[in-house]
């Protein structure tokens, strides 16, 4: 039945299972390839064809620009960084790298790449426990084993050179609590005997942190069997021992911490589902789509946006190189800066002269919002002379969405880009059904898909808390490099948007749990039900991406690896982005 269609991870599409260990490629293949690509075509990308998409603004190769535009270079300078103050586009990037060298992706956390023989040992013991083990528990080492590689320091290195991350806290926090929770106690005592010497290189406040973890995971495993009473004691362990403005581990806790009080609530009748149907029905996708500070600051300063857009445009550039009138079909288009990028890389192509670009975008609410954006896209295609048109399709609900709504040209190159849009709809299938059913109608020469690379869509809630714990960890440890401590625009981001997130997808369950996310392999067998074939993004994306990486102080932690043809962008080896290229067979 279509309302079963996203059910879980493990029934999803015929059964698909995570293979990213499997079909994996590091960053370091991806500079093997650019290794067979010649010098001078390297050179190509940033000078003759301008594929790496560097001008003044942040993109170079620009000279076809400066003679077409109606204004003086340092007018054309003016008016560009007047735009992008105003919408926050690559503020922080420097315009000085325009020859790059193409260098190894640096992999500062090898040190942290290979879990200790003992943590193993535990993990693998507790397989011959005689009574079988919590669910709860059973997940914790699934998704543990998984991402034991990614993080786990081993005691026995010479000097610890760098603190725990909080990823790595909790994952040592679950190998530990898989070997204290064999069921003999499980007690709050147990949680503060003595640190066996696992610990003899971590300093107080890294064994506060696990300990902190722990009691957190205790507490999950209290909520998962319904023993409220229990992990009500827990959880107040918890909130005297952390606060949302703490470091990382503190703060992911805080926030776990009140999703799980928000499901007791909800479970017990405590809060009525109503109240807390009124809280959860915060509207994400709509929110974002307004104009908003924290999220032009998490654009500048946070890796992730800038190298999922880059890497995009390239990957649109490439397949409409040949195009004369190219159609954006945009569901979400948000601030649309994307597209101002995309106007000076088609207009400053040398091969082939562009005669219309036309953006239709997709929206169910705030059409004053998309409105504006419009026009501020279209007083950019002035600045620059590009031929432009832009139509919004107004829609109570995506189920009202049909071919004949779209105004098309034969002549026309079709690009669909679906940033974050598949992911709102996997509660609603018969929604993300017809939804495909339409784009295959509009048959794009290509369907860029931006996602979230993570598995929140299990029904029970024992399957998402380790998921949903290890994603969120990796995320906050990143804010914690890209932005101050104290950051007000960062207290935000954690509070409204991510503490959002956490709730909805921990406390709320059926269609009230819309923030659902599956990884590339559920996609990938989802997109084969409509014949889509994945493409590769282009060696000039992979380029992208790698450049943008670069341009972070925290660029160092942020990794790239393939998935097949899908790049996944993470964060210290744990998967946080996706972006995979599709077309129509």
């Amino acid at each position: 039945m279509a309302t079963s269609a996203f059910d879980s991870v493990e029934n999803s599409f015929c059964g698909v299972e995570d293979k990213l260990s499997s079909t994996n490629r590091s960053c370091g293949s991806i500079e093997e390839e650019r290794a067979q690509i010649p010098v001078s075509e390297a050179e190509d990308w940033g000078e003759s064809r301008d594929i790496s998409l560097f001008s003044g603004y942040g993109f170079h190769g620009s000279d076809m620009m400066k003679k077409q535009a109606p204004f003086s270079e340092d007018q054309q300078q003016e008016q560009l960084q007047q735009s992008f103050s105003e919408y926050g586009l690559l503020d922080n990037l420097r315009n000085d790298i325009a020859s790059p060298p193409i260098q190894t992706c640096l992999d500062e956390i090898a040190k942290f790449s290979r879990i200790s023989t003992e943590l193993q040992d535990i993990i693998e013991a507790k397989k011959d426990i005689s009574s079988p083990p919590l669910e709860l528990l059973r997940n914790y080492r699934s998704v543990f084993k998984r991402l034991s590689g990614d993080g786990v320091l081993n005691p026995h290195t010479e000097s610890k050179k760098a603190e725990l991350s909080t990823s790595e806290t909790m994952r040592i926090a679950s190998a530990r609590f898989i070997q204290s929770s064999s069921g003999a106690a499980d007690d709050l005592e147990l949680l503060g005997h003595p640190y066996d010497y696992y610990f003899s290189c971590f300093s107080e406040d890294e064994i506060r942190n696990v300990q902190l973890a722990e009691i957190l995971l205790a507490a999950a495993e209290k909520v998962g069997c319904q023993q409220f009473d229990a992990a009500r004691q827990l959880l107040d362990r918890c909130d005297e021992l952390c606060c949302s403005t703490g470091n990382p581990v503190e703060r992911v806790v805080y926030y776990f911490s009140e999703a799980l009080r928000e499901k007791i609530d909800r479970e017990t009748g405590r809060v009525s589902i109503k109240g807390l149907g009124n809280r959860m029905n915060f509207d994400l996708d709509e929110d974002m789509m307004r104009p908003s500070t924290p999220r032009i600051v998490n654009h500048q300063l946070v890796p992730f946006s800038q190298i999922l857009q880059f890497s995009a445009i390239q990957t649109i550039v490439e397949n409409v190189a040949e195009a004369k009138k190219v159609h954006v079909v945009d569901f979400g288009i948000w601030s649309g800066v994307q597209w101002m990028v995309l106007m000076q890389a088609l207009v400053a192509r040398r091969e082939c002269s562009l005669e219309l670009l036309k953006i239709t975008a997709i929206g169910t609410c705030l059409q004053q919002v998309i409105e504006d954006t419009g026009k501020r896209l279209e007083t950019f295609a002035q600045l620059f002379n590009v031929p432009f048109s832009f139509k919004i399709i107004m829609l109570q609900d995506i189920l009202e969405l049909k071919e004949d709504l779209f105004d098309l040209d034969e002549e026309e190159s079709i690009v669909v880009y679906a940033r974050f849009l598949l992911k709102t709809m996997i509660s609603r299938p018969e929604r993300l059904e017809s939804a495909m059913k339409v784009m295959k109608k509009l048959n794009p020469c290509v369907m860029v898909v931006i996602e979230v690379e993570s598995n929140h869509n299990s029904p029970a809630f024992t399957n998402r808390f380790p998921e949903v714990l290890f994603y969120y960890s990796a995320y906050f440890d990143c804010l914690k490099e890209c932005l101050e401590r104290d950051e007000e625009n960062r207290k935000i981001l954690e509070s409204v948007y991510f503490g959002h997130g956490i709730r909805t997808m921990l406390a709320a369950e059926g269609e009230e749990r819309n923030i659902r996310h599956v990884k590339i392999d559920v996609w990938r067998a989802f997109f084969s039900r409509f014949g889509m074939v994945e493409v590769d993004l282009g060696m000039a994306s992979l380029y992208q991406a790698d450049l943008m990486v670069k341009q972070f102080p925290c660029g160092s932690s942020c990794t790239l690896d393939m998935n097949g043809k899908c790049l996944i962008i993470g964060w210290k080896g744990t998967p946080i982005h996706s972006i995979s290229a599709w077309r129509f067979e």
